[in-house]
């Protein structure tokens, strides 16, 4: 679905939102806002092949409609890897997890709502932090 959500004046700016509105806009609204988005994705799978280790975890944080942690899945050729996807957007996080289920692949994916913050990083070969850091307060960002 094309992204018109802020084609419109807006009375008055709220904080963003990822809601069920962005959910339905959002892969035009960041293939326009992103400059080579495909090539930032395509760049994950690869980072992805060279350093996810056998048995080790991989995180997608801010993992929104899934893009990237498909990639990842895609990538990865250790089967006993697992893919963990977090987002704090409940709308994100349940059209994540039906994007991922229409994908069958041996390598197990996790998708939970959550607040990246809250994440504890255990046996972990790779992390991707797509376009997420800029959401986080910039007081809150070096932890």
């Amino acid at each position: 679905m094309k992204d018109q959500l802020y084609a419109a004046p807006i009375a008055q700016l709220g904080d963003f939102c990822f809601d069920e509105k962005v959910v339905e806009v959002f892969p035009d609204m960041i293939q326009r806002s992103v400059p080579g988005y495909s090539n930032i994705l395509s760049a994950i799978g690869m980072m992805t092949a060279r350093f996810a280790q056998p048995g080790s975890n991989l995180y997608d944080l801010g993992c929104s409609l899934g893009a990237a942690t498909q990639m990842m899945r895609r990538n990865v050729s250790h089967a006993d890897c697992q893919i963990i996807g977090v987002d704090n957007s409940a709308p994100m996080v349940e059209r994540c997890r039906q994007h991922l289920a229409a994908y069958k692949s041996c390598v197990p994916v996790e998708i939970r709502q959550d607040d990246i913050q809250n994440v504890v990083i255990e046996n972990a070969s790779v992390v991707v932090l797509n376009f997420t850091l800029q959401f986080i307060e910039p007081a809150e960002r070096l932890a």
